[in-house]
């Protein structure tokens, strides 16, 4: 079995720049990015061209929006290290795939059961997996319901992870504390 690196913070706080240079400094050219964000518009594509044009070119791509746990079982041989930048976004993708008048168990159950997937895949592998993911709890609380869905959900994955990972540290405008 591989080990858990998590990272949590907010937005720009600097966590896919920290995976980034993680997974340089412990994988080299060895290194498998899971992408889980989606080309939904103009400026999200351009975001993610940007992101791509960030990483080395010897590094694997694989875009998957969910079921990382199966996308990452169809790679063989696994390179030695395994970023997935973000967590936030696969909860957004497990919630919108929902219908809209879903319940917060519905919504919890979603999310986590692409956590638990993703966290078998970690367990199978003697690779280092480095795992971005927004910190919500710190914020108001969302006034619509799918903000409030969505926060709760997320915080539960984020919940998971930590409890699953070996290192957990939070990011705060591009300073790094190590909570586990």
């Amino acid at each position: 079995m591989g080990s858990l690196i998590l990272l949590l913070g907010g937005a720009r706080s600097g966590k896919s720049t920290t995976a980034l240079r993680m997974a340089a400094e412990r994988g080299g050219d060895s290194v498998l990015f899971v992408a889980t964000a989606t080309a939904s518009d103009d400026e999200m594509a351009a975001r993610i061209a940007q992101h791509r044009a960030e990483r080395p070119a010897a590094w694997q791509t694989l875009e998957t929006p969910r079921q990382i746990g199966a996308a990452v079982a169809q790679i063989a041989p696994l390179p030695s290290v395994i970023v997935v930048d973000c967590i936030t976004l696969l909860a957004a993708n497990a919630l919108l795939a929902l219908p809209e008048d879903c319940t917060q168990a519905q919504a919890n159950d979603a999310v986590l059961a692409e956590i638990d997937s993703l966290l078998a895949a970690q367990r199978a592998h003697a690779a280092t997996w480095i795992v971005v993911s927004n910190e919500v709890g710190m914020g108001i609380v969302p006034p619509y319901r799918l903000g409030r869905l969505y926060r709760d959900a997320l915080g539960g994955a984020n919940q998971r992870l930590a409890a699953a990972a070996d290192e957990v540290y939070l990011l705060i405008a591009g300073l790094t504390w190590r909570l586990k």
